[in-house]
């Protein structure tokens, strides 16, 4: 079942030009918001706690223009599973590449902060087209062997690489002669077994935050960036980064961690629709005996 839909639905509509993709978006954005109300409840609940300040009109502009941004968002990935080294690149312009120069001449590997907002899969397509560095980012593995398969295909064709989450340190400690930029996604909700749960606030609320990004920064020492993408126009996007920490050995405890989570939120709340907001990202509850740094 999964190959007649990857082969009879998913690969054909990746050949089709995104102006028709986009009107199977605005198809899309009426069913998923209207009709089924896809999660409505989240990003409502969401979106209302992380902005107490905002009226009930704005909260309901922001989740429309999410709504909409989300439509086009799955277009756009289905999009990747076919786009072209050319139109990745017209697609998603890196803005300073020059500031991650010095890293490479000193050979310094570099781990890079970022949240799931506007188009990630986008990103990971240029990222190895435009960087010095050899591209990589941590992803957690579908259950579905097939469709893991093919979506590492897609997101991998142009350079980037891979790696289970679980193969992350391995990674690390076999490529430690090379000059990397490892992609972290920093907003996901961890899980309550893991021990290197970070609290803070972030968007109006007590946060469990991985530790990862800092963890291996330090461990490794590598620098750290993060990237801000801004959506410029429907299907068009820019990424800038800006530097973190050049040297997380010489840190406090929780310093990069803080600055990372405080650089996304003031990203999203410059336009909050472009964030992921269907996921249960605050199901965490912080007990009164866990810090909140």
């Amino acid at each position: 079942m999964t190959r007649i839909l990857y082969y009879l639905i998913i690969k054909p509509l990746s050949l089709l030009p995104l102006g028709i993709l986009y009107l199977i978006s605005d198809l899309l954005f009426l069913v998923c918001y209207y009709l089924l109300s896809y999660r409505k409840p989240i990003v409502l609940s969401n979106i209302n706690a992380s902005f107490p300040e905002k009226s009930e009109a704005e909260i309901k502009q922001i989740t429309k223009t999410f709504y909409h941004f989300f439509c086009d968002f799955i277009v756009e990935s289905l999009k990747c599973f076919s786009i072209s080294e050319k139109q990745a690149l017209e697609r998603c312009k890196i803005l300073n590449p020059e500031i991650l120069d010095e890293f490479y001449k000193k050979n310094k590997s570099i781990v890079m902060a970022s949240g799931h907002y506007n188009n990630w899969e986008m990103a990971a397509a240029c990222l190895n087209l435009t960087l010095k560095h050899q591209a990589a980012a941590l992803y957690k593995p579908l259950s579905n062997k097939f469709f893991n398969k093919k979506f590492l295909e897609s997101r991998s064709k142009f350079g980037i690489e891979l790696i289970p989450k679980q193969e992350g340190k391995n990674y690390f400690q076999n490529n430690a002669n090379r000059n990397l930029i490892v992609g972290f996604g920093c907003d996901q909700c961890p899980k309550k077994s893991n021990k290197n749960l970070f609290w803070t606030k972030f968007l109006n609320q007590d946060t469990a935050i991985m530790f990862g990004t800092e963890k291996y920064a330090v461990e490794f020492d590598y620098a750290v960036i993060f990237m801000n993408m801004t959506r410029t126009k429907r299907g068009y996007y820019e990424i800038e980064f800006e530097i973190i920490e050049e040297n997380p050995r010489s840190t406090a405890y929780g310093e990069i961690s803080k600055k990372h989570t405080q650089l996304l939120e003031k990203q999203i709340k410059r336009d909050p629709a472009y964030w992921l907001w269907t996921h249960k990202r605050w199901k965490l509850k912080r007990d009164p005996s866990e810090i909140l740094h």
